[in-house]
């Protein structure tokens, strides 16, 4: 059966931060190009990379018009970079595409029409794995159905699945931290909107890179303890049942 869009002239506007990402990036980019869903603009917002990001980027702007850059005046990190551009995003709703990531085709027709058909403003999709080539790894991430904010303390919903109606909710920003700084926003979101729905269908690719920053995942663990305590103000008990929780699943893979 076909998805019929309700609403056809909505603008999405597509977060992407950039640092030395000359080797993705096009591919990223030519994923935004390719979707069946016309009406977005893409706001590449480079922190002072030293390869040949800009280069690649500019190739595309200057094939469409959509597509958005600008460069940080010193490197400032991931948080900043995507403050930057929902500072300078103009559509109602906003998503968020790594620089290395890819999405299907239909991902923002079918997730926008997911959005508009049951009134839902904080959403995301489920999402494949891939490799540095480009190639499956036999593993998705399916999200879920429906999520609180006690779910998503638990389980985070994939950086580049996610779109947020900013008509509705406003814009958020998130703290300056290095790390885990999407997982802030959405805890920031959802105590707004309440719930976090997802789509089963996975409607793109999270590419596993030997030196992303987050793959490794034992540094990771301190900041989810700031998050815990600091950001979110959780208890000691709670925080620490949470890092455990987290370790259990995400490093030692229990589940």
């Amino acid at each position: 059966m076909t998805l019929q869009l309700k609403k056809t002239n909505d603008l999405v506007s597509i977060i992407m931060p950039a640092y030395n990402s000359g080797e993705f990036i096009g591919l990223a980019i030519e994923s935004v190009i390719g979707q069946t869903y016309p009406n977005w603009e893409l706001l590449v917002i480079d922190d002072c990379s030293t390869d040949n990001t800009e280069e690649i980027v500019r190739r595309y702007i200057s094939q469409d018009s959509r597509v958005r850059y600008h460069k940080l005046d010193e490197n400032s990190g991931a948080a900043v970079a995507r403050n930057k551009a929902i500072d300078l995003a103009k559509g109602k709703y906003i998503a968020f595409l790594d620089s290395d990531d890819i999405w299907f085709p239909e991902k923002l027709f079918k997730q926008i029409n997911f959005m508009e058909k049951n009134g839902y403003n904080f959403t995301c999709t489920s999402y494949t794995k891939i490799d540095e080539q480009g190639n499956y790894l036999n593993k998705t991430i399916k999200s879920n159905k429906r999520s609180d904010y006690n779910s998503i303390l638990k389980t985070c919903p994939g950086n580049s699945t996610v779109i947020y109606n900013a008509g509705v909710l406003g814009k958020f920003k998130i703290p300056n931290i290095k790390k885990r700084n999407d997982y802030v926003m959405w805890l920031q979101i959802i105590k707004k909107e309440r719930y976090l729905f997802g789509i089963e269908e996975p409607l793109g690719s999270h590419r596993i890179r030997g030196n992303a920053i987050s793959s490794n995942k034992f540094s990771l663990v301190g900041y989810h303890w700031r998050v815990y305590r600091k950001i979110e103000g959780l208890s000691l008990i709670k925080s620490s049942y949470l890092v455990i929780y987290w370790v259990l699943v995400t490093i030692l893979k229990l589940r």
